[in-house]
């Protein structure tokens, strides 16, 4: 049985499943650092409204495509947009997925390297210098994150159920728990809940088109809409699987991760006085200290970072799955999915070593990449899923679990609000950033 012939084993596995891939460090590491950079609560809101508007519906439309074709992702984007035209549009989505991989894996690294360093030296005011320095020997997060590649292509040849399914089922609630704990640490740090308060008083005369692109950008590589990831998931989703709930379930756990996420980092770093638009490294500056500080934060460190780096490793984990599977599934027979997992390490550890050594570009890549052809992707799979595959395609995919009203409302939305909000969003943000800045 070929991978893309496999189906999750149960809801539940499905679930766990998706909510590793949105996890991840999606909600974790980027999250708070987007809000941080981009309009503080107001990003907040504008993302919770995108979220329950536009990403949900978004990710129904990305499995429908996956399901109905029930073919990786560039085979999809073929049927729903003609052979010539949905391939070159395909592997163009799916080069900017690989991009944004490759910045990705080397922030892994140095989570990785964080684990090492708090089981090892420990987090105190004496190492944080140490840690920070260490932080900046590109050359070792580069190891780290080759490091990364291999655990991660190892997990993919092993296939869905024994490998991908196995692993999200055991480390999610995990996580879950010890995000719960960091929460409560750093709620009880003096003046963290009035500090808090004061940062959920929402400003939006900050929110400009570039805080409104983010936004929707952070709800697309959280949840992981990009036309490629989800569309390789929806191939392996059971037919009696209702897709509506069950994305809006996915939804739901996302966002709660990205609210847990937000009470353990804002508050801390309010606290400590660490600036909020710090970028993609704000985390990274604020771990250490609250760690310093929690009770039992020696040994809870590298539990918490060594969970952290296994669920961040998840989201690479589907990412190499869908793209190594999407290029099987369109060579055949040509190319075993195991020869495609050696040129795609390989290509991605060549492609990812002058981003290791310039770190500074990992913002800038990921406004492009992890927001941009995320955004853009998605766009191109409702469109192809809308009016490629058509409104009868639509409407058998999203039909169990819903009324007739509802489907009716629902198709509606899929093929005509979602595809020109998304449009709108993208189009904003390119207007803005080459007229106005």
């Amino acid at each position: 049985m070929s991978e893309q012939k496999q189906r999750f084993s149960s809801r539940w596995t499905t679930l766990a499943t998706m909510a590793g891939l949105a996890i991840g460090l999606g909600n974790v590491w980027r999250f708070p650092y987007m809000m941080g950079s981009h309009g503080g609560s107001a990003f907040l809101f504008i993302y919770l409204l995108f979220m329950i508007l536009l990403a949900v519906p978004a990710l129904t439309s990305e499995w429908s495509l996956g399901r109905s074709t029930r073919a990786g992702p560039l085979v999809a984007f073929r049927k729903a947009y003609g052979s010539r035209a949905g391939l070159w549009l395909g592997l163009f989505i799916m080069w900017g997925i690989f991009m944004a991989l490759c910045y990705y894996t080397i922030v892994v690294g140095n989570v990785l390297f964080s684990v090492w360093f708090a089981a090892g030296t420990g987090f105190s005011e004496a190492t944080v210098e140490t840690y920070h320095q260490g932080l900046q020997v590109n050359g070792l997060q580069y190891l780290y994150a080759l490091g990364v590649i291999l655990i991660s292509l190892w997990i993919v040849h092993r296939g869905l159920r024994d490998g991908i399914e196995l692993v999200n089922k055991l480390l999610v609630p995990l996580f879950a728990m010890i995000a719960l704990y960091l929460v409560a640490v750093a709620l009880s740090l003096e003046g963290a809940i009035g500090h808090l308060g004061e940062f959920l008083k929402p400003d939006f005369s900050k929110a400009g088109p570039t805080v409104w692109f983010a936004a929707m950008g952070q709800a697309c590589f959280s949840v992981g809409l990009s036309g490629i990831l989800c569309t390789m998931y929806g191939s392996y989703l059971r037919q009696d699987e209702p897709l509506v709930p069950t994305a809006m379930t996915t939804g739901l756990m996302d966002t709660g991760a990205a609210l847990l996420a937000t009470l353990f980092v804002i508050p801390a770093v309010l606290v400590f006085g660490i600036d909020m638009a710090g970028g993609p490294g704000l985390l990274f500056n604020t771990l250490p200290g609250l760690f310093t500080v929690m009770p039992g934060g020696r040994w809870l460190a590298p539990l918490f970072l060594f969970g952290w780096a296994l669920v961040a490793m998840l989201s690479i984990i589907c990412t190499f799955d869908a793209i190594i599977s999407g290029l099987a599934d369109l060579s055949g027979e040509r190319y075993s999915k195991s020869q495609w997992n050696l040129t795609i390490g390989i290509v991605t550890a060549a492609v990812m070593f002058p981003i290791a050594m310039n770190p500074h570009w990992i913002a800038t890549l990921d406004l492009v990449f992890g927001s941009g052809m995320f955004m853009l992707g998605s766009l191109m799979a409702v469109i192809g899923l809308g009016w490629g595959l058509g409104e009868a395609a639509v409407r058998a995919e999203i039909r169990l679990g819903l009324s007739p009203r509802m489907e009716d409302w629902m198709t509606f939305w899929i093929r005509y609000v979602v595809p020109v909000a998304l449009a709108t969003i993208l189009l904003g943000f390119i207007y803005n950033t080459l007229f106005t800045s």
